[in-house]
């Protein structure tokens, strides 16, 4: 009986060994820190995801979308998550595809006000003509005030928007040198914390859907599909997982934020969970399913190529299905050993 026990028990573990359990193969991961979407990174690093599939992640990271996109002809990485203004940016400078969705970021992007100054703008929104609004230009916070701004009955360029970084919109608002700021989360919560300042808008508010994006180099994705495929299997083990141990995923969140630099507090963190929605298998091939016509990412990506080309970044709005693919999360799903491992949380 012992040794029929012994056989089974080491049955069950050759048919539980990881998918790559031999060589593991380089894969340069591009991502910016302290942001909730480059979580499932940080859980796959912590859990040993890599090399269960066969990869070894060399990681980027960039403050912003921009030069995260600019690195790209570098070749300095070859898969990644951006915001969804940056891959767009992208798809028409650098041949940048967008293989899946990070998260729903529209109610974590926003115009924000100093708390003294926010009860006189939220009473009449016109006397935002002519103040500076401070934000990362090329972004999807850009997209997001702008939106704002009409919703409050104001034109898209009324205000006068200075570029900064994040890190020096915190620093101009919690300083007394701004009081008007577009930023995204983690960001929010810091200036909340730290400036009193409240929420005027968000891209929610506005009726704007602002995606995060899964990218890939094109040269990369047409070399190596398989370990795309790989890529996007850990990403969304990230989500299946953390949606089933959130106590856990969330500890593990607020260290790899202040690895990142940023501290948070534990409420800043339940709200990341709470405000940005992350999709599983099923859920991103449902987004970028086109049998009845344009999918529901094709019509997400084209609202921000068209604010992309409005404000003259690029001179014209690329077609959606010519850089938005679903090849290779199909590819997860077609794999069954892939496919269990993306979604083996999905149902705990």
């Amino acid at each position: 009986m012992k040794r029929l026990l012994g056989g089974l028990a080491l049955a069950a573990m050759l048919t539980a060994a990881p998918m790559g359990a031999g060589a593991q193969t380089p894969i340069g991961v591009s991502y910016q820190p302290s942001l909730y979407w480059a979580l499932p990174f940080h859980y796959a690093n912590v859990k040993g995801w890599w090399k269960d599939v066969g990869l070894a992640p060399n990681f980027s990271t960039f403050p912003a979308g921009a030069p995260q996109i600019a690195a790209a002809p570098s070749k300095s990485w070859d898969v990644g998550g951006t915001g969804s203004v940056p891959a767009v940016l992208g798809a028409v400078r650098f041949n940048i595809l967008t293989i899946g969705v990070t998260n729903d970021e529209s109610k974590t992007n926003a115009m924000m006000v100093r708390g003294d100054k926010f009860d006189a703008i939220k009473a009449s929104p016109a006397s935002l003509k002519g103040q500076r609004l401070l934000l990362t230009t090329n972004s999807t916070v850009d997209y997001a005030s702008r939106k704002c701004l009409v919703k409050m009955g104001l034109a898209a360029n009324d205000m006068q928007f200075v570029n900064l970084g994040q890190a020096q919109i915190i620093t101009a608002l919690t300083s007394n040198n701004g009081d008007i700021a577009g930023v995204w989360a983690p960001n929010t919560y810091t200036l909340e914390d730290r400036a009193g300042a409240k929420y005027l808008c968000s891209g929610a508010d506005a009726g704007a859907i602002v995606p995060g994006a899964l990218i890939v180099r094109a040269d990369f994705a047409k070399e190596r599909p398989d370990d795309v495929a790989k890529f996007l299997a850990v990403f969304l083990r990230g989500w299946s997982w953390a949606k089933a141990n959130p106590q856990e995923a969330r500890t593990l969140a607020l260290d790899f934020y202040k690895q990142g630099g940023l501290e948070v507090t534990p409420r800043a963190m339940d709200q990341e969970f709470e405000l940005r929605p992350t999709f599983g298998l099923d859920e991103q091939l449902k987004l970028m399913a086109r049998a009845s016509g344009a999918s529901t990412m094709d019509g997400w990506f084209t609202e921000i190529g068209k604010f992309i080309t409005d404000v003259g970044t690029i001179p014209a709005n690329p077609e959606a299905k010519n850089y938005i693919t679903d090849e290779f999360m199909k590819k997860v799903a077609a794999d069954p050993k892939l496919k269990a491992f993306a979604t083996e949380f999905d149902k705990k």
